[in-house]
């Protein structure tokens, strides 16, 4: 039997770590089966060190003066980059910031693109909280202009000149992709579906200040690349995604560009069964998006996928709608007193997830 284990992180295995877990316990019951370990990761959470396992290299963690983090994966073909922001406390920022600045992530490309020559950067968008349609990246990466390209949007107002030319000498022949999440791969940068739009009215901003902000970005757009300014996934990261895609660059979802890494589809059109799992299953969030990735990729090509997790508190019918067959949770949830009772699945083992790959992998086999 030929079997693709494609997880997404689980609890504090990485999702290389989580599949091989799940792998050695499919071999205990089935010790013919042929299994495959597809790292998969989402933006901001997994995904720099799914392409590290993937290529077989170390993530590299540099702490900056700022308080700033930066994740750097490089091989002479591929390299990721992403940027921990600094924050005050865990909440994410909401409604609208005149001053949010993506020059933090477009800093840190410049650097991997001082280093050496390579052929393709990810640029890992996920939990960065900007609202420039990527002015602070090309502003890091040496464009002019006639007003600051990396103090927020609030700067760029009467912005009237600006020149790419530094930008594009110092990408080169280099492709750009800009990871996002699964969630904003739809986000769009302009209108009443834009950034400016969603973030002010969840905040009661002022139509005002709305408006005006809308109209910074949509000259920025105008200046650098108009028919990008309308792709789906402009707008994800506050319009991060514009900048590399107006630059040339393509915008793909963490588990999309780990599939091509991989060549999961072709992995998946020839196994017999796809393993996919995540720390929780759940209504809210339906595994994340590697779980719900992979689920579609095997749907797609007809596969059975059954999902493993820490926790599961989701339904068979809800579970079938998204191309999971069966899904099994390492430890049953007692039945809790409110939601906030729920487990959350962040603290399984190795042990546990090859147990329970174990006790499972029986059922599943012809």
């Amino acid at each position: 039997m030929r079997v693709l284990v494609a997880t997404d992180q689980i609890g504090a295995l990485s999702s290389a770590a989580a599949g091989q877990a799940i792998a050695a316990g499919w071999s205990q019951a089935q010790p013919g089966a042929q299994l495959a370990v597809a790292p998969m990761g989402e933006a901001g959470a997994g995904f720099a060190q799914a392409v590290a396992d993937q290529l077989e290299t170390d993530l590299e963690l540099i702490s900056e003066p700022d308080g700033r983090v930066i994740t750097r994966v490089s091989t002479p073909d591929t390299a990721v980059v992403a940027v921990e922001p600094v924050r005050e406390g865990d909440s994410q920022p909401r409604g609208l910031d005149p001053a949010a600045s993506s020059a933090s992530i477009g800093l840190a490309l410049a650097e991997v693109l001082q280093l050496q020559p390579v052929r393709r950067i990810f640029i890992d968008l996920g939990g960065l909280h900007s609202h420039d349609a990527g002015a602070g990246i090309l502003g890091a990466l040496g464009a002019r202009a006639d007003r600051p390209l990396m103090e927020g949007y609030a700067a760029l107002a009467g912005l009237a000149e600006l020149d790419l030319a530094p930008v594009r000498a110092m990408i080169g022949d280099t492709e750009l992709v800009a990871v996002v999440a699964s969630e904003e791969l739809d986000q769009h940068l302009l209108g009443l579906r834009g950034i400016t739009s969603l973030r002010g009215r969840e905040v009661n901003a002022d139509p005002a200040d709305m408006l005006a902000a809308d109209a910074a970005l949509e000259r920025l757009g105008a200046l650098v690349n108009p028919e990008a300014s309308g792709l789906p996934g402009a707008g994800a990261a506050g319009g991060a995604a514009y900048a590399i895609a107006a630059l040339g660059g393509t915008i793909l979802t963490g588990p999309s560009a780990c599939a091509e890494l991989t060549g999961l589809t072709e992995t998946i059109n020839v196994a017999e069964l796809v393993v996919t799992g995540s720390s929780s299953f759940d209504f809210g969030t339906r595994g994340g998006g590697v779980v719900q990735f992979v689920a579609e990729a095997a749907q797609r090509a007809m596969r059975p996928c059954v999902a493993l997790a820490g926790t599961v508190v989701i339904g068979s019918r809800e579970m079938r709608t998204m191309g999971v067959e069966s899904a099994y949770p390492v430890r049953p949830p007692d039945t809790p007193d409110s939601m906030s009772d729920l487990p959350t699945g962040r603290d399984v083992t190795a042990e546990e997830l090859t147990e329970t790959a174990a006790r499972i992998a029986g059922t599943w086999s012809w």
